[in-house]
């Protein structure tokens, strides 16, 4: 689970035209951020990018395989696809599959923070409906 500083720096690099990408070291691997949003991880000097319905067909087309966790790690197939070779080479297209998986991690992201929005309305709901129950009844 190692990536090598060279690897990683041509990623980076090829990554360039998306703009705002950060890194950061992670279980042996690294994570690639666009902002806060976590959209991709390096591997074994192997680039995979956060996928779903949206846009997993391109890589299952070409039969990129899922990212798994270590062995010591059993939680199965995660929602990253390995990015072709031919893709990394072209910065350009490259930039394209991240935008995408920037997307999905957005998406993703959105998705976690609406049921702590609709947790925290509840007690409200709940509490504006015990007031009207204790309205007096007007004859």
């Amino acid at each position: 689970m190692s990536v090598q500083p060279q690897y990683l720096e041509f990623i980076l690099e090829q990554l360039g035209g998306l703009g705002g990408v950060t890194s950061r070291r992670m279980f042996g691997g690294v994570g690639l951020y666009s902002g806060e949003l976590f959209f991709g991880l390096i591997d074994d000097d192997t680039l995979f990018f956060k996928t779903n319905a949206s846009n997993s067909a391109e890589y299952e087309s070409r039969h990129m395989p899922r990212f798994m966790p270590p062995a010591n790690r059993p939680m199965g197939p995660m929602g990253y696809h390995q990015v072709p070779a031919d893709i990394i080479e072209d910065a350009e297209v490259l930039v394209s599959w991240a935008r995408k998986a920037v997307a999905v991690a957005l998406a993703s992201h959105a998705a976690k923070a609406r049921p702590a929005a609709v947790a925290k309305r509840k007690p409200a709901a709940a509490a504006k409906k015990a007031r009207a129950k204790k309205k007096p009844r007007r004859r």
